[in-house]
């Protein structure tokens, strides 16, 4: 994938990526699934960055994520059997510990066999559990080393009180994580994909002016006033009868967090793009709020009017793969796709980063204001 350097075009050629998996980062913490799909003893699967994984929670309720094929015969692991503490394969009855993928018992073993099961891995992957969700920290497709260093802490939701609701919401996206990235910060397409009375119009239209700086691996919008042309936000403002702020970031690998503050109200809510194949992704979204909870109107704008955005967003992109079968040059346009190119070039610098060992060259050198219409 390359930019278009046509005019009015300026941005450097990028290559187009030489296997199916350069497109995605590693060493980074992936929602697998969310936490209620994980019951008693129940194997759970998931796909992340194409790798299969068998997950489950032990006899503690701490959850797990190993490789979800044996390296036996390359049977699934997860059609065996799990008893709390081991992973049993069901096509030779080898066993795993679920936590670190170490091979402990073979049962074709003679007690003479020198053989040395602690030798074998299946592969693992650092788990944790945030937010409703099940999280892996993706080291490498194959799951080794997983223990020579500790990951930092999986993503979490920040929230500002005690006491609060959360929702969630997910949808599959038929496309690259990159497209599903870019098209999740981009401000240009909410008048003609999301045309709606309760959200924007093609007349509802206006210029925008937002100032944006770096923050460590991504960037902020700075703290701004909500959009004067969405009803969901004039009808928070006339709700909490308090000035809103909004601040929405987005941080590497595939996380967009957004904040809106009303004095001692506030709603939190994080979205990611989750690589499953190179042209699969998935959408997780999770909210949390205090906005007078005795008052459903937050509920029905995440449960009613949300499913009915992102629908729009999915048929946009289902849409949009026909073309992309064709044709997979794309052109970065002004500021509207300013936050796209930096997202490319944070991808870029990170991966240089890990190649060298020097610090990540932020692409993104100060304040900036940004100007479109939408």
């Amino acid at each position: 994938m390359y930019y278009d350097s046509r005019p009015p075009m300026s941005e450097a050629t990028l290559p187009k990526p030489s296997n199916p998996t350069s497109d995605m980062l590693w060493g980074f913490w992936y929602p697998a699934l969310r936490s209620a799909e994980l019951r008693g003893r129940t194997l759970a699967r998931a796909t992340l960055l194409e790798v299969p994984l068998v997950l489950g929670r032990d006899a503690a309720g701490k959850p797990f994520a190993l490789r979800d094929i044996c390296p036996h015969r390359a049977f699934p692991l997860s059609f065996g059997r799990f008893d709390g503490t081991s992973v049993e394969c069901a096509y030779h009855g080898w066993q795993f510990d679920a936590h670190t993928g170490q091979c402990r018992h073979i049962p074709s073993l003679t007690a003479d066999s020198k053989l040395k099961c602690e030798r074998i891995s299946a592969g693992s992957f650092p788990c944790e559990e945030r937010d409703g969700y099940i999280w892996a920290f993706m080291t490498n497709p194959e799951g080794h080393g997983a223990d020579s260093a500790t990951p930092p802490p999986a993503p979490e939701l920040p929230t500002f009180s005690a006491r609060y609701t959360i929702a969630h919401l997910s949808a599959d996206l038929p496309c690259s994580v990159d497209h599903g990235i870019i098209g999740l910060m981009d401000p240009a397409h909410g008048p003609f994909v999301h045309q709606a009375w309760w959200w924007r119009t093609r007349r509802s239209m206006r210029d925008k002016a937002k100032q944006f700086e770096p923050i460590p691996n991504g960037f902020r919008m700075s703290p701004h006033a909500p959009s004067a042309n969405s009803a969901p936000y004039k009808l928070l403002k006339f709700i909490t009868g308090e000035p809103a702020t909004t601040t929405i970031d987005f941080v590497l690998p595939n996380q967009r967090f957004e904040q809106i503050r009303a004095g001692r109200y506030w709603l939190s809510s994080r979205t990611t793009v989750t690589p499953v194949r190179r042209d699969l992704c998935r959408l997780d979204f999770v909210a949390a709020w205090n906005i007078l909870p005795w008052f459903p109107v937050v509920s029905f704008i995440i449960h009613v009017l949300g499913p009915r955005f992102i629908r729009q967003d999915t048929e946009v992109i289902e849409k949009q793969a026909l073309g992309l079968k064709h044709e997979d040059r794309m052109m970065l346009v002004d500021d509207a796709d300013r936050p796209a190119r930096w997202y490319f070039e944070l991808k870029a610098a990170h991966l240089e980063s890990q190649r060298t060992g020097q610090p990540l060259r932020h692409p993104v050198s100060g304040p900036v204001t940004l100007r479109w219409r939408s």
